[in-house]
């Protein structure tokens, strides 16, 4: 289903922005250099590869692959996609796994695709996305043309000490309301750089739209509503500002005693972190979930910032979404586990998380399901939101659906066409937010 796109940028406000990032960019990049701790792994590391494993079909088929170290990217029938560095991938052989390379080089011309667009006869490359230093120029020239409806602040570093930024949106943005707030976080992993251009996306539209659009004016009146545009900063200059893509997952600490370098941010929050086999205990694996718990500043930076918003002892966030990108799925908790209900989760909030998932799904055409359907996964972020916290957490894997379609490197030319097609889904939460019981009829609930 196609969203109509309101949203896009006006000629004149495309204008103004790109004057501001043509004229701050290189102080940006400047700035950025100083601010944060050059990475000095400059030194070719080796590019992770992509691999179709063919064969696997189950979620305990893949829950199985998963745990050997691999990021499963892509789930078929009858196979996944996964990224791996070479000496897992010949383990896997070795273990009688049946792996096909496929080339990273995004194709040429995509063939028509589910969502309903046309051939894109563009190679993706680097500059055709948002780099974190265009990033913090953009929010700045939004957040100085819109001062009433959006603010910026900075909710933490990076571990090379890059700013992590929140944009808070509301009608009056410098109070704090009381008010239902709903937090949408991008770009956790670092390839997944489609997911900051979502966040750009929701800024502009609700910043353009208020007094405009009577759904967003609605939300901006009775919501307060923060973004996060990239919770990776480090990983995203990685894999992005050399000029090519690197494949690149994790972020970009350190690990004592290993030359492998980074943690996978959505293997390290601390809800049953490293229970259940859904994450790495090998500081190579793209799903390594660090030493322990929280150990990566990145995930500090959201989790306090999320721990921040309990005031009066009651948290004020009540709905998320973390993007990611790509298979087009709407996931929901528990990801730890196969069954549909666990301790601190009931008949009743599964309802709940599946029906508000199935109306998001419907109007965007992803798949809709719960985390543990694909393959177990533990220390993740929407299990730490609701197991932790209580707050109905989604995660979005956006366009494409497949690895053929571009996987994590679309062409640039879909930007505006598959960010516009969350526009729907995102006003359904926002719209829930303030009793999401009421979806399953039960809004007296909402008050116990």
């Amino acid at each position: 289903m196609r969203i109509p796109l309101r949203g896009r940028f006006t000629a004149t406000a495309a204008a103004a922005l790109s004057l501001a990032m043509a004229v701050t960019l290189g102080a940006q990049a400047a700035a950025v250099g100083t601010d944060a701790a050059p990475d000095t792994r400059t030194t070719a590391e080796e590019i992770p590869g992509v691999y179709e494993v063919r064969g696997v079909s189950s979620a305990t088929q893949r829950s199985v692959l998963a745990a050997h170290g691999v990021s499963i990217d892509a789930v078929d029938d009858h196979s996944v996609t996964v990224t791996a560095d070479k000496a897992t991938a010949k383990r896997l052989r070795s273990m009688g796994y049946l792996l096909d390379e496929i080339p990273q080089a995004v194709p040429d011309a995509l063939p028509q695709d589910a969502s309903g667009g046309g051939d894109f006869s563009v190679t993706s490359t680097p500059s055709q996305y948002t780099s974190y230093a265009q990033m913090t120029a953009t929010v700045n020239s939004l957040v100085s043309r819109h001062p009433n409806l959006m603010t910026r602040q900075v909710i933490g570093r990076s571990h090379q000490g890059r700013e992590i930024i929140a944009v808070k949106m509301s009608n009056n943005a410098r109070v704090d309301h009381n008010r239902p707030e709903v937090l949408f976080s991008h770009n956790m992993h670092a390839r997944e750089h489609l997911t900051t251009e979502m966040a750009l996306y929701l800024m502009n539209e609700f910043a353009t739209g208020y007094g405009q659009d009577s759904r967003i004016t609605n939300m901006m009146n009775t919501r307060e509503i923060w973004i996060i545009p990239t919770l990776n900063p480090d990983g995203k200059v990685w894999d992005q500002d050399s000029g090519t893509f690197r494949n690149w997952r994790k972020n970009r600490q350190p690990n004592s005693g290993s030359t492998a370098i980074g943690t996978d941010i959505n293997r390290n929050f601390a809800y049953l972190w490293g229970c259940c086999g859904g994450s790495s205990t090998n500081p190579a694996s793209d799903t390594y979930r660090g030493p322990s718990a929280e150990s990566a500043p990145e995930t500090r930076v959201l989790t306090n910032f999320v721990r921040s918003r309990v005031i009066g002892g009651r948290q004020q966030i009540t709905a998320h979404i973390d993007f990611h990108t790509y298979s087009e799925l709407i996931l929901w908790p528990f990801g730890y586990t196969y069954n549909d209900t666990a301790t601190g989760l009931n008949q009743d909030q599964h309802n709940v998380f599946a029906t508000v998932g199935r109306q998001m799904a419907a109007s965007n055409g992803y798949r809709p399901q719960q985390s543990s359907d694909l393959y177990i996964t533990d220390g993740s972020i929407s299990d730490w939101m609701w197991g932790n916290q209580r707050i109905w957490s989604y995660t979005f894997e956006m366009y494409p659906r497949t690895a053929s379609q571009g996987g994590f490197y679309p062409p640039g030319s879909v930007i505006n066409r598959e960010t516009a097609r969350n526009r729907e889904a995102v006003l359904i939460l926002l719209e829930n937010a303030d009793c999401m019981y009421r979806s399953i009829g039960k809004p007296q609930l909402c008050t116990t």
